[in-house]
């Protein structure tokens, strides 16, 4: 099955082509400039690398959230454009699952870490079981030390949240918080197609016309109209 992914959901923006479990080309980017200055051009470059067509492709995967507004915005609309013009089917993806996805194998509890602004964070627990990623905390949005104050065991912590917050999370957590590496942190559209594969091959794909960002935390103009 071949499949596009798009990753929009914080500062870096990656697209990535595969076929089944074969990494095609993929391209990552971290600038800070709106998604909409640059993702066509990445999508169109990828799939000339990868050596297909749009019309070869079997489906679309796209991370749905938590993450910054304007960046799920853009890589949403632009994966339902693309998913409708064809009549391929789209799966959305959680950010946070695609992060942890990345922490494959890991022996340690593994808490997933977005930058939410505003002083919070974006934030799940999972653990891999048997060679599966399963979760164990809901998603939610909380102040850095709220959102690890419960764990008591060593534990891995990715994404930007946990670059942007270490000393606070060390603060909270001392000997018990380990940090990847900064690479890990950032996340790759090959993992949102990873992800997105067994939900195809089982049929299980989003309405296109009802995919829809989440984002767990209200924005401004939402807050302003309910205040």
């Amino acid at each position: 099955m071949k499949i596009l992914a798009v990753d929009t959901s914080t500062t870096s923006c990656s697209v990535a082509v595969v076929d089944q479990d074969l990494l095609l080309a993929e391209m990552t980017i971290d600038r800070e400039q709106t998604h909409s200055k640059h993702l066509m051009d990445m999508i169109h470059t990828v799939i000339e690398f990868s050596g297909l067509a749009i019309a070869d492709l079997d489906g679309f995967a796209v991370t749905r959230g938590p993450g910054t507004f304007t960046g799920l915005r853009i890589g949403i609309s632009t994966i339902k454009g693309l998913a409708m013009a064809s009549g391929k089917p789209v799966v959305g993806i959680s950010s946070l699952d695609a992060l942890a996805e990345q922490c494959a194998c890991s022996a340690y509890f593994i808490c997933v870490l977005l930058d939410a602004r505003k002083g919070e964070v974006y934030f799940s627990g999972y653990r891999f079981e048997d060679g599966v990623l399963k979760k164990e905390v809901d998603e939610g949005v909380l102040p850095p030390r709220q959102a690890v104050r419960d764990i008591n065991e060593p534990s891995l912590l990715v994404g930007n949240g946990a670059r942007v917050y270490r000393d606070t999370l060390v603060e909270t957590m001392g000997g018990l918080a380990y940090f990847v590496p900064s690479c890990q942190n950032t996340i790759r559209a090959s993992t949102v197609a990873r992800l997105s594969k067994n939900r195809f091959e089982k049929t299980k794909t989003d309405d296109v016309a009802t995919l829809i960002p989440q984002y767990i935390r209200m924005s401004d103009a939402e807050l302003q109209l309910t205040s």
